[in-house]
């Protein structure tokens, strides 16, 4: 994701919360909290399926379905609790792979 659709979605979250007077309840901890949930929520849709199964999940339509809605969730309450603690997402991501890739080097 480019970091203007991100900023592009940032605006559009703030703009939904504050229409509905929803920024009373979006702080970190409430923030986080939610984002835990849907991350447990994507976790039930493959709890039972086998490696093989869970590789093949996109196949089923109700599935990527369910599979694309809770990652679009986990997303926006990321996007969310990132906006709300001033964390830029492109930033301190790309510098969290900057020392995964010096700590785990190359193995190929």
């Amino acid at each position: 994701m480019s970091d203007s659709n991100l900023d592009t979605l940032r605006e559009r979250l703030r703009g939904f919360a504050a229409a509905r007077n929803w920024e009373r309840y979006h702080d970190p901890k409430n923030l986080s909290m939610a984002l835990a949930v849907e991350a447990a929520e994507l976790l039930e849709i493959f709890q039972w399926l086998t490696p093989e199964e869970s590789v093949e999940v996109m196949a089923d339509p109700g599935r990527a379905d369910a599979v694309a809605d809770e990652l679009a969730d986990i997303l926006i309450y990321l996007i969310r609790v990132a906006d709300v603690l001033g964390v830029d997402l492109p930033t301190v991501a790309a510098a969290k792979i900057d020392r995964n890739e010096a700590r785990f080097p190359p193995t190929g």
